[in-house]
């Protein structure tokens, strides 16, 4: 992961070895919050490619932990009902 934008209320970041699947679902988790102004990302060669994620919001890293750790539990919670099958 690399920062190539961090001001103040914008952050870009690029995904190294990543696919469409973690970007699309963070983009998607972004978005439910309300402090999220924009939240997209692009892979600009389909083969090639590094998904470049960017976020505008009052605080972007906050907003991007967040969302990170929103993530994890919902996994935790995936595995937990995978478990108990």
């Amino acid at each position: 992961m690399e920062v190539i934008l961090d001001k103040r209320y914008e952050m870009e970041i690029v995904f190294e070895g990543e696919t469409h699947t973690l970007c699309n679902v963070l983009r998607s988790i972004l978005m439910e919050d309300e402090k999220v102004k924009a939240a997209a990302y692009s892979i600009d060669h389909p083969i090639v490619g590094e998904p470049q994620l960017y976020i505008r919001a009052g605080s972007p890293k906050k907003s991007l932990k967040a969302a990170a750790e929103t993530l994890r539990d919902r996994c935790d919670e995936f595995r937990g009902l995978i478990e108990s099958l």
